[in-house]
């Protein structure tokens, strides 16, 4: 069992045999930092603590810096996501075309706020600075599939058809 996995609380699985693998491929180098978190939450959907503690392990970086880097980037999950996942983009020109209508429908429609979950975890809602697609402005991005051009009603007959319900209460 590699050094570091009990005391984190990871449980040795395949996900953690390819992400060591990846650490290894790497040759350990601390500026492979950003392409190891990449792996890491391809492989396990989002970075908690012990992950984070495991990689600074393994690549002998303070845990404030694996911490750092991953909270810089806002493509990094800190939180397991909900089953769905709706992104929103918030770049200029998105927000210029009605992208915070659309963020205000889904929190409304579906009791979550931007960067949360519904309580009973099937949906998240998070927004992020610019997708690269400009053009199309407003995006919305639900379960990887981007919509350009996106209306709140759009979105939300979207998010409705992959939930599968009409409407979260409030509680």
């Amino acid at each position: 069992m590699p050094d570091g996995v009990q005391q984190t609380g990871l449980k040795t699985d395949r996900r953690l045999t390819l992400l060591e693998a990846a650490i290894k491929k790497h040759q350990y180098r601390k500026d492979a930092l950003l392409e190891i978190l990449h792996i890491a939450q391809e492989l396990y959907g989002y970075l908690d603590k012990d992950l984070l503690t495991h990689i600074s392990k393994l690549l002998r970086l303070p845990p404030s810096h694996v911490y750092g880097v991953a909270t810089f980037y806002n493509l990094f999950k800190l939180k397991k996501p909900g089953a769905h996942v709706v992104t929103v983009c918030m770049g200029t020109a998105c927000y210029v075309k009605g992208a915070e209508e659309i963020v205000s429908a889904i929190e409304r429609d579906f009791n979550v706020k931007r960067g949360g979950t519904t309580p009973d975890g099937k949906l998240s809602l998070f927004v992020t600075r610019c997708i690269g697609a400009c053009a199309m402005a407003p995006n919305t991005i639900v379960d990887g599939e981007t919509i350009g051009k996106a209306t709140p009603d759009e979105v939300l007959k979207k998010i409705r058809a992959v939930v599968g319900v009409e409407k979260v209460e409030a509680r």
